[in-house]
């Protein structure tokens, strides 16, 4: 029904552009890359680079990935390389592996429909297998965004355009192809891509794309935890968090990935202590430098977190103790959403637990903590709670800031007014004889 109402809809007509009008040159595309291409060329496939990297190139930014489409089924692709393995059921891609690096190669996706095993689709209209092959302009016609539908010709240097992809991304529009509704529901989380392309490339959200996604956001809930992860991650960690938190917010969106973080930032606080974490997420990405999803779970979730931890202090748990409760309290409800995985529950766990050390300034346990492996992101975490007078002062994260900056004379110095008596050890009494 899709494919019927989409091709009516809209005669695609192939556009050529040039190497001269589109920009990209051989150079920018990496070796590997356009051997694979080559070979595949020479075998009697099309193979054309496609997606994020012709558009990235065209946009003058450096890809990620460098995806490759082919005529070439993945059976065919794995006789012409022997370091090919076949991978997927809803729709099997070719990974071509150079040591740990691999290349993805895909064959054209045709029409999909319910007629065969091969397609399928779930009763709300979710793709749910896509093993349908077809043509190079079948292929683009199934693809999402228009930005997303250009394929470079190695052989002949031109970016092939079926959907006016070309022209939206110098219009910096972000356009659905086809109905969006029925692209929505085949599947959910293009409404998130939507949002992360428009953030990350700068782009206004085409009328009739935008329009249906507040009233289609609960599909969400129907989206593995798992997947939402991984959705969750390139949303915050793509250099653009800030903005990308307040257009899902825009949209109804962020609940379906964070619900007791949407609760809270009703609280200006919180949302100011949000904000600034992404925000450093943002220039630490830009800059080069690693993130961990640790570090924002540890952000989003930490009210919640406080919360019941703060419960358990008024039942008389330990902080420590209060702490792990909170946060298995909320970590429960989370993975439910986003299933995190327990390498990363772990650091966080232990960068709320941490908070409560920053107390101690006594000498032994200060030098101790240094040493801790997980100091530096609880201490980042603390000094994002100072800069907006989360229960921490800027004048405590500056004495740790100059803390870690001393020699042992600079330290025992710093430590001198926080230094308790020694307690007298009690003599113990001698058995009378």
């Amino acid at each position: 029904m899709f494919w019927k109402k989409h091709k009516q809809a809209k005669k695609a007509k192939l556009v050529r552009i040039h190497a001269s009008e589109h920009g990209i040159t051989p150079s920018q595309i990496c070796d590997k890359t356009k051997d694979v291409l080559r070979r595949l060329n020479k075998a009697g496939h099309e193979a054309y680079l496609v997606g994020g990297a012709v558009r990235d190139l065209m946009l003058n930014k450096q890809p990620k990935d460098f995806d490759i489409a082919t005529s070439a089924k993945p059976e065919e692709v794995r006789r012409l390389f022997s370091s090919c393995r076949l991978i997927g059921r809803r729709f099997r891609l070719a990974h071509i592996y150079y040591g740990r690096f691999y290349l993805e190669v895909a064959t054209f996706r045709g029409p999909h429909d319910n007629s065969g095993k091969q397609g399928l689709t779930s009763e709300d209209g979710r793709i749910i297998h896509d093993n349908v092959y077809g043509t190079v302009e079948e292929d683009a016609q199934r693809r999402d965004f228009t930005i997303n539908a250009l394929f470079y010709d190695l052989a002949s240097g031109e970016v092939l355009d079926f959907v006016g992809g070309v022209k939206d991304i110098r219009t910096g529009t972000l356009r659905l192809i086809g109905d969006p509704e029925q692209r929505y529901r085949e599947d959910p989380v293009r409404m998130l891509r939507a949002i992360r392309f428009a953030s990350k490339l700068d782009l206004n959200i085409e009328k009739s794309t935008q329009k249906p996604i507040q009233g289609m956001v609960e599909l969400l809930d129907n989206i593995a935890p798992a997947r939402l992860f991984d959705e969750s991650l390139k949303l915050f960690h793509s250099g653009q968090a800030a903005d990308t938190l307040d257009k899902l917010r825009e949209y109804n969106l962020f609940s379906s990935l964070f619900p007791v973080t949407e609760e809270g930032l009703h609280d200006e606080t919180f949302h100011a202590f949000v904000k600034s974490a992404l925000n450093n997420t943002d220039k630490r990405i830009r800059s080069g430098l690693s993130v961990t999803p640790a570090f924002l779970f540890s952000v989003m979730l930490w009210r919640a977190v406080k919360h019941h931890a703060d419960h358990a202090l008024a039942q008389g748990y330990p902080m420590m103790q209060a702490f792990n409760i909170g946060a298995s309290i909320v970590l429960k409800e989370q993975v439910r959403h986003t299933a995190v995985p327990r390498r990363f529950t772990t650091m966080s766990r232990e960068i709320w637990s941490l908070q409560s050390r920053f107390t101690h300034k006594d000498c032994r346990r200060a030098k101790s903590f240094l040493g801790h492996p997980r100091f530096r992101a609880a201490y980042d975490f603390h000094c994002l709670r100072a800069s907006v007078n989360d229960g921490v002062t800027t004048e405590d994260c500056q004495w740790w800031t100059d803390f870690q900056k001393q020699d042992e004379e600079g330290k025992l110095e710093m430590c001198r007014p926080f230094k308790g008596k020694r307690r007298k050890k009690k003599k113990k009494k001698k058995p009378n004889s």
